[in-house]
């Protein structure tokens, strides 16, 4: 019996720093801002960090580190990055439930690190897009709670474990990949109602649902009809907003040093369901202290990583709340 399963990514992530990357104003560029590199060029090297990512493994640790016994379903290739990424999770605790495919490779990412702690990912998704829903055993698997990350847009996948969680009464948290988000939200809709947890950034809900990234009081008006449980939206560093259909919870980010920021968005989302995962039980539901506290750890965890390289370096240990002051959460009620 497992307190939680993920589904999701699988990667294998190679961090490439130096100082001699040249930013440069761009106006068709979607941040402004691009990566200039002279053709033909030699850029040397500074540092160089192998380590493992995806969305469901970095997920997969949180809980782990956290307490709850965990298992990771995702794809990986039958190659040496692969068996890594198994590696890795067992000595985490994690009990890896892997589709081992042989006509691809494992997915694989090379972040371009700057000094200012930004990146650039070049992802190649390879076998992390190859989902196959027959080859998920769920009537071997008991778990108090399943969280889905990114799935490859795999709508048989997200629809099938959705209904079996349904079925055996268990507690449903996600992450929504783009692809999965792509959807549209006519599709998504009946779905999404039947999660205790559903967490997006808010260029994400906005485009869901089809209301403006500023005007954030119609897009928790729209996510409180859409979806039953607890809509989490992160703002970057802006910080977070929560509604639990009665009330709004808000708080910002403590200050500390970032080093690079891949897998803050994933430390942050299984941060929030690990803490609702230990507090509440399949009976209870999370009061506002639960909620509150939920928030201060998703928000440590987060911090706690960007100050490492790599998404799971920094991942906080149970009863390690890092060394910064937890955040402040305002709490409005929404009647």
């Amino acid at each position: 019996m497992y307190d939680i399963v993920t589904i999701g990514s699988a990667t294998k992530d190679v961090f490439l720093k130096t100082e001699d990357f040249e930013l440069q104003k761009h106006a068709d560029s979607p941040t402004g801002e691009e990566i200039c590199l002279p053709l033909g060029s030699k850029i040397e090297i500074k540092e160089i960090v192998n380590t493992t990512g995806g969305g469901g493994t970095n997920s997969a640790v949180t809980f782990a580190r956290q307490g709850l016994k965990t298992a990771c379903i995702g794809v990986i290739g039958e190659d040496l990055n692969g068996k890594e990424i198994v590696e890795e999770l067992k000595k985490e605790n994690v009990e890896p439930i892997f589709q081992i495919h042989n006509d691809d490779q494992t997915a694989y990412s090379v972040i371009l690190t700057l000094p200012n702690a930004e990146r650039t990912i070049l992802s190649y998704k390879g076998e992390s897009q190859h989902f196959d829903v027959n080859k998920i055993h769920f009537d071997q698997l008991q778990t108090n709670w399943l969280f889905l990350d990114s799935l490859g847009g795999h709508y048989d996948l997200l629809e099938k474990s959705v209904n079996w969680a349904i079925e055996n009464k268990i507690k449903l948290a996600t992450n929504p990949g783009g692809k999965e988000l792509a959807h549209g939200l006519e599709k998504l809709k009946p779905i999404l109602k039947n999660f205790d947890i559903v967490i997006m950034n808010q260029e994400e809900a906005a485009g869901l649902s089809g209301i403006s990234y500023q005007n954030e009081k119609e897009i928790f008006k729209f996510m409180d009809e859409a979806i039953e449980g607890i809509f989490v939206m992160t703002k970057g560093h802006n910080g977070v907003t929560v509604s639990d259909g009665k009330n709004l919870y808000s708080a910002g980010v403590p200050d500390s040093p970032i080093v690079e920021r891949t897998g803050a968005g994933d430390a942050f989302s299984s941060g929030f369901v690990a803490q609702i995962a230990q507090r509440t039980t399949t009976n209870r539901q999370p009061s506002t202290e639960d909620i509150i506290k939920a928030i201060q750890f998703a928000t440590a965890n987060a911090s706690s990583v960007v100050t490492k390289i790599g998404a799971k370096e920094g991942i906080l240990k149970k009863d390690d709340w890092g060394p910064w002051p937890l955040v402040k959460v305002e709490i409005k009620n929404l009647s």
